[in-house]
């Protein structure tokens, strides 16, 4: 029996699903390394390409990120029908090669109009989070799904080392260098994929297409059916936009505000990819083991609001670096979160998520980038590159009321007293 027929069934559920949540997390975090290789060395790049000073790059980073989100959004649904009918396997191998693609057009990109072709290659290859999210539901149970979802944080997490750590000290020897790398790791990626990794979505649990869901917004209709989870679902976008900021803002932050090279944002970055590893793949499933998911969420979101606040006023490199502590704690909450809302949702509805976490990356994008220009342009009323940290800590507070209103109504299925009655 080949990879490309083998099925998750029976008593061989339990080892094909540890080979496919390592190729899922490895497909993650390539991902993640080529958004990760970018950003140490975007604000430079653009600004030899452009002649812009700092903030007005800032504003061009933005768009590039947008273009990446956007069309990430516009193809999330499509590959996630795509991904129902003909399985999940196929469509995240196609999607690997896409980024493979991608990373070769920044290589070789003369111009800042090569790299925005560039992200939108990544965006469509992206929509690939959409399957991947899919494929844990598939391989997970209702007691594991906080923990399985907690690899994507932890791919994120490694990627955010790797990726700033490969950008900020390859660009040394040249800016074509990391792409190179980054492409290499995809290939090998790619080949594990195709070799090993079985297909997690039986044929009878297949359908036809739907085109319409493949238009932008009409899968969100499916969640007015569940109406006891709206407010987590708010709280879980709201969540993610605040989380937007670090990807966007930090390297020009730390640029303006404490004259930091690419090498050092990357290795900045990379202390922020490890202890957000740390957490998500070691603290969160002892956490929602002992205490519960609802409150592991409301825990998460009081570290969260906290460490962004503290970046408010990181005056001084020390408090930067204080404010990481209770910012990748926070972390606890997000998959949880996540973990909550898919089991509550159909199967086939599991890529509606991840289609809204691609919206809120073209907003947040969008909102911080103009603020730090904002803030810190020749003509800014005031001058404060800290405050997109603010307006993400506004984000988190509002979200933080919504969810302790939401997981009050909502069955905790990992909490230990409902462990204690199971048993």
């Amino acid at each position: 029996m080949t990879a490309s027929n083998e099925v998750l069934d029976g008593s061989e559920k339990q080892t094909a699903s540890k080979k496919a949540l390592t190729f899922i997390f490895f497909t993650i975090l390539v991902d993640v390394i080529g958004i990760g290789i970018i950003i140490p060395v975007i604000p430079s790049l653009i600004g030899f390409l452009t002649g812009d000073p700092l903030a007005d790059s800032a504003k061009i980073g933005g768009l590039l990120i947008i273009s990446f989100a956007g069309f990430q959004f516009l193809f999330s649904p499509v590959l996630g029908e795509l991904s129902d009918r003909f399985g999940r396997r196929p469509v995240l191998l196609f999607a690997l090669i896409g980024l493979g693609v991608d990373y070769l057009f920044h290589a070789f990109a003369p111009t800042i109009g090569w790299l925005f072709v560039g992200r939108i290659l990544a965006g469509v290859a992206g929509a690939s989070f959409t399957v991947a999210s899919a494929y844990i539901a598939d391989v997970s149970t209702p007691e594991n799904k906080a923990k399985n979802f907690g690899l994507i944080g932890a791919a994120f997490g490694v990627g955010f080392i790797l990726g700033p750590v490969i950008g900020g000290v390859c660009a040394r020897f040249g800016p074509q260098v990391p792409f190179y790398v980054a492409a290499g790791l995809t290939l090998l990626n790619f080949i594990y994929g195709l070799i090993f990794i079985p297909e997690s979505l039986p044929k009878e649990r297949r359908r036809k297409m739907n085109f319409v869901k493949m238009i932008p917004f009409v899968s969100f209709a499916q969640l007015g059916k569940y109406k006891a989870l709206f407010g987590l679902i708010i709280a879980f976008v709201l969540v993610n936009l605040a989380g937007q900021v670090m990807p966007v803002i930090w390297s020009f932050f730390t640029m303006e505000m404490y004259k930091w090279d690419e090498t050092m944002v990357g290795v900045s970055l990379g202390i922020v990819g490890l202890l957000v590893g740390i957490v998500q793949a070691l603290i969160i499933g002892i956490m929602v083991k002992n205490f519960g998911s609802k409150r592991v969420i409301i825990l998460g979101f009081f570290f969260w609001t906290l460490g962004m606040i503290l970046f408010c006023f990181s005056a001084s490199q020390w408090i930067l670096y204080l404010a990481l502590i209770p910012y990748v704690m926070g972390g606890i909450a997000g998959p949880t979160m996540q973990g909550m809302i898919s089991n509550s949702v159909a199967p086939n509805e599991q890529g509606t998520m991840t289609q809204m976490v691609s919206l809120t990356s073209i907003a947040g994008p969008l909102i911080y980038s103009n603020v730090f220009y904002s803030f810190t342009s020749e003509n800014a009323p005031v001058y404060f590159p800290a405050a997109p940290f603010l307006v993400a800590a506004c984000f988190l507070i509002i979200a933080f009321v919504i969810a302790v209103f939401s997981v009050r109504k909502m069955k905790d299925v990992t909490s230990p007293e409902s462990n204690k009655q199971t048993h």
